[in-house]
């Protein structure tokens, strides 16, 4: 009983998906390196927001999911994550510099 209602809550909170028509999509709308570069420059980007009403850190409209994906990839990889790492090993650890 409780997976029943478990997945009825998924479904209905899958129901609430944000969907776009596929001609509401213009040509030039921001995609895929668009997404990259706005996810690198987001930490900077939502700085200058703060102060600034123009500037936005999420292009609206764009061609959806390839934007998103590229603005996923831009956060995660080049952007907020990219940073010194260190290297874990059984006897010591080492500190690895770019």
């Amino acid at each position: 009983m409780k997976r029943l209602a478990l997945f009825a809550v998924a479904l209905a909170l899958a129901a609430c998906a944000a969907t776009q028509a596929s001609d509401a999509v213009q040509p030039r709308a921001p995609g895929f390196w668009l997404g990259l570069w706005h996810g690198f420059i987001f930490p900077v980007a939502w700085v200058i927001s703060l102060f600034a009403p123009k500037v936005a850190v999420y292009a609206v409209p764009n061609s959806g999911g390839w934007y998103d994906f590229g603005y996923f990839l831009g956060i995660v990889v080049l952007g907020v994550s990219a940073r010194r790492g260190h290297i874990i090993t059984r006897d010591r650890i080492i500190r690895v510099r770019s």
